[in-house]
């Protein structure tokens, strides 16, 4: 079987675990803040649940990438997926027993199978050309549409299902998610052979070579190709999470309905994955460097519209919002693309699981400052703030030179 046939295989089992997986880890973001809430009685905890899987995702990332290392995609994406299911039977056992540690211990097993879902995303270049490799990667983000679609808009008939076990309404999306990544999983298993990162890794596993977390760490530091990708991918993180998650609370200022805000959002998300394969075409036919720059202005933009936006105009900014989303998926998915074929490939796999924690800790960090500004200034601030490290992210590309990949020849100006 050619590396060829191999690569189309990986990406559809890829895809359809990330369909799976994304029906459930989407279904769950609405239910967790709601569950908590309704354990602690207080909206101000409401939060924790997200917090909490955001620190999961954030927390797995290393250890997945060392899995990775050791045993190939299928042992890690497995690992992931399978520990978001017990993530979702510890958050039903929580919201039966109105147990706040048990709920939050499950969010946090639930974002292990979110940081599966991003990694999902390099395994489907390990076998890739230097022609197709973000596009390749763009065809898995893609798969994440139809989960974060479909996930929230389970919410009514997985809260029949709970009441059916006679368990309380809202765990009933940990149903549906301890399923779908069980499914996953399963998925993952059975159909993920021969293991990609394996078999285009034989010579390192022959040689025993393997790179450590530190050790990719000090290479990306000396390395300004994979420093720049991975700068971004947080970047490109930050600014889309910061502006993201307040502009609901924006809206509910003058009492914007909920239904007008959930439309908001999901225009959002249409511009986060619908046009991943578009994306990821552009990035192969223009270059990572170029996509990036396209980006970020994308990003500025977005920031601008949505800032001058007032409260009650959603189509501003669900203009605003679409855009983000894809300036978002332009940093990653050429981000994600450089990354990868800047570093030297004994530390292919720690390097993108730094990837994955740097991201998380800085989309965790910026939520965190984005309600403090809200809460002292004002949305426009905020997305003034979100802008400034686009702006210098910017500045820095100007160094690069971008070009078509026909070769692995991307190189700094003299």
């Amino acid at each position: 079987m050619t590396n060829t046939v191999v690569q189309r295989r990986v990406v559809r089992t890829l895809a359809a675990a990330q369909v799976l997986s994304g029906v459930g880890v989407a279904g769950t973001v609405a239910a967790g803040s709601l569950l908590v809430s309704s354990i602690t009685d207080s909206e101000t905890l409401a939060g924790l649940a997200q917090t909490s899987a955001v620190l999961g995702a954030a927390a797995l990332a290393l250890p997945l990438a060392r899995l990775t290392s050791q045993g190939g995609r299928r042992l890690a994406l497995a690992v992931g997926y399978f520990s978001g299911v017990i993530g979702s039977i510890l958050a039903i056992l929580g919201g039966s027993q109105r147990n706040i540690v048990l709920m939050l211990m499950g969010t946090f097993l639930v974002g292990a199978a979110a940081a599966a879902g991003y990694q999902a995303r390099f395994a489907a270049i390990d076998l890739a050309t230097n022609e197709t490799r973000a596009k390749q990667l763009s065809f898995v983000v893609w798969g994440s549409t139809v989960g974060a679609v479909t996930g929230p808009n389970l919410m009514e008939p997985a809260g029949n299902l709970a009441e059916f076990f006679d368990l309380p309404r809202l765990v009933g999306p940990y149903l549906i998610s301890a399923t779908t990544l069980a499914l996953a999983g399963v998925v993952i298993t059975i159909f993920l052979r021969p293991d990609p990162y394996l078999l285009a890794n034989k010579e390192l596993a022959t040689t025993k070579q393997k790179g450590s977390t530190k050790k990719a760490l000090a290479h990306i530091r000396q390395n300004p190709k994979a420093l720049f990708a991975i700068l971004s991918i947080a970047i490109g993180h930050v600014a889309m999470v910061s502006v993201m998650v307040m502009t609901p609370v924006h809206m509910a200022h003058v009492d914007v309905s909920l239904t007008i805000i959930g439309l908001v959002i999901s225009v959002h998300v249409l511009g986060m994955y619908a046009f991943s394969p578009l994306v990821g075409s552009l990035s192969d036919r223009l270059g990572r460097v170029r996509v990036i720059q396209i980006g970020l202005i994308i990003l500025l933009l977005s920031t601008i519209i949505s800032g001058k936006a007032k409260a009650d105009d959603a189509y501003t900014l669900g203009v605003g919002l679409f855009l983000l989303g894809l300036g978002w998926s332009c940093t990653l998915i050429a981000g994600s693309a450089f990354l990868s074929e800047s570093v030297d490939q004994k530390f292919r796999a720690s390097s993108q699981g730094a990837s994955d924690l740097v991201m998380n800790l800085s989309g965790a960090g910026g939520g965190a400052i984005a309600g403090v500004i809200i809460g002292t200034l004002s949305y426009g601030w905020l997305c003034l703030a979100a802008a400034l490290p686009v702006l210098a992210l910017g500045v820095m590309s100007l160094n690069f030179k971008s070009v078509p990949q026909t070769s692995n020849d991307i190189t700094l100006q003299p």
